[in-house]
């Protein structure tokens, strides 16, 4: 009789653990969905705000309209990229995608930027510099977003990847969610060379 209970008692306990293990990956797999999801609302405000400052400068810059063309067709593939990752945040191609997308429309901005510098009355233009702006407050936003989601990302995984959750989190299928890469470019990485001389 007591060996029973010392069997019932183990099964018990064992389920509560899993009950347990289960509840904690999935609270840390929503709490890196949230992640994303915050990250993807201000990549929509950023999306939004382009067209805004491209046509702002398409008076200006009649003759750049290859840079101009270039900033939208980034755009339209990041959008595509980033509903693609926001129906499977996590998902290692679609994460990859959406910062190979990112980089290419980072350096397309960053190219409209260097025309922007070329033109006095473009560069005092009020809407042109309330659109900057927003989007460098947009860009720091964005930059908080994937920090707080490569966290989430970091804590769920190392908590999958830990025994015995190891064990609970294959028999479910919880798997491993990809970190969002910074965007930036190899040349925007580079520490600038500041002379004195």
């Amino acid at each position: 009789m007591s060996t029973s209970w010392i069997v019932l008692g183990v099964i018990v306990v064992a389920a509560v653990f899993a009950v347990t293990v289960y509840n904690r990956l999935v609270a840390l797999r929503n709490r890196y969905k949230n992640g994303y999801s915050q990250i993807d609302v201000q990549l929509k405000r950023r999306y939004d705000l382009i067209p805004n400052l491209v046509e702002a400068a398409k008076g200006y810059l009649a003759h750049e309209r290859q840079t101009l063309e270039a900033v939208t067709a980034a755009r339209g593939a990041a959008v595509t990229a980033s509903n693609r990752a926001a129906a499977a945040p996590g998902d290692p191609s679609a994460m990859q995608g959406l910062a190979q997308a990112e980089g290419a429309l980072g350096g397309a901005l960053g190219r409209l930027m260097a025309v922007f510098e070329s033109y006095p009355d473009l560069k005092a233009n009020q809407n042109i510099l309330q659109v900057q702006e927003e989007l460098t407050s947009t860009e720091n936003k964005i930059s908080f977003a994937r920090q707080a989601y490569n966290d989430a990302v970091m804590e769920y995984n190392t908590r999958r990847e830990s025994f015995p959750d190891s064990i609970l989190a294959g028999m479910f299928a919880f798997k491993e969610a990809e970190l969002l890469q910074a965007t930036e470019s190899v040349e925007e990485r580079k520490v600038p060379k500041v002379s004195f001389s």
